[in-house]
């Protein structure tokens, strides 16, 4: 076996931040295509950062490429920081160019915007949960009653939903996630947030996906603009834009740029962007097969 068929080129890339070190680490490995469900998994359990996708050839001729995402201990339908920064290391290599690109995931075919400074990535179909007892959500996560800012739970999402707990700001730095709790309550997790005009403040608990906790969301982030626009934080008609502010107590700041369009209070399309910066290329071991 040559040195190409036994190792795989990898980039990583911090997503939705211009400064290195800070936002969300991804690891973007190439070629391949041709491994097994479970060679993918281990090594996305090998560089054990919240998410590695997976670049590969397109199934469906309406795609520019397909991307499979990984956390150590799942696949995910579909993501945003993964989405984003794999993106950008395609731009970055020449392999797509600016301007409107398809990606084939999970969650099916979304459009991404590509510039040679930041990703836009659109979401899935909105989907949103009824309101929930927030009981059972604010003991994942360490909180009570005292923490709410009043605005029922619920279940939301562009792609993969996230139960979101509307809080005074104060109240993040209070949170104390239980991981069998979270893991419980089962899809991508809780995201805990405050809000001050169009500034929002949050921590993602993806205990339902293997990720204690999060600093940059994409899927949250879209997730949130459906929530907001439910719950009459945000309008129920027309455009609006928020700026998700995540990983501050990570010591990882992240910037999430939002903008989200509502008909008759339904969230009809919604997009998040953001800037990636590079840190890392190098080669991986193939995993063996097993």
């Amino acid at each position: 076996m040559t040195r190409a068929d036994s190792t795989l080129e990898y980039h990583v890339v911090d997503v939705f931040t211009a400064t290195p070190y800070a936002g969300n680490p991804l690891a973007v490995v190439l070629g391949a295509d041709d491994l097994s469900t479970k060679q993918l998994q281990s090594l996305a359990r090998e560089f054990n950062l919240s998410e590695t996708s997976f670049p590969m050839t397109a199934s469906s001729a309406d795609a520019t490429y397909r991307l499979r995402i990984f956390t150590p201990s799942t696949e995910l339908p579909f993501a945003g920081h993964p989405s984003v920064g794999a993106a950008w290391v395609m731009r970055s290599l020449g392999r797509i160019g600016t301007g409107p690109i398809v990606q084939e995931c999970g969650a099916g075919l979304l459009p991404l915007d590509v510039t040679d400074s930041s990703i836009a990535l659109t979401g899935g179909a909105a989907s949103i949960s009824d309101a929930l007892d927030s009981a059972p959500f604010l003991a994942a996560v360490g909180l009570d009653d005292r923490h709410t800012a009043g605005t029922p739970v619920r279940w939301a999402g562009m792609g993969l939903e996230f139960a979101f707990l509307h809080v005074h700001d104060d109240a993040l730095v209070d949170c104390a996630p239980d991981l069998g709790r979270l893991a419980s309550l089962g899809n991508g997790g809780v995201s805990v947030f405050a809000v001050d005009r169009d500034r929002v403040h949050a921590r993602v608990f993806a205990g339902g996906v293997g990720v204690p906790e999060d600093p940059a969301t994409g899927s949250a982030a879209l997730g949130l603009g459906v929530f907001l626009v439910t719950s009459g934080l945000l309008p129920s008609d027309g455009p609006a834009s928020y700026v998700v502010e995540q990983g501050i107590e990570m010591g990882r700041a992240s910037r999430l740029e939002c903008a989200v369009v509502a008909e008759a209070g339904r969230v009809t399309s919604a997009k998040v962007a953001g800037t990636v910066v590079p840190v890392a290329t190098g080669r991986i071991a193939v995993p063996p097969h097993s």
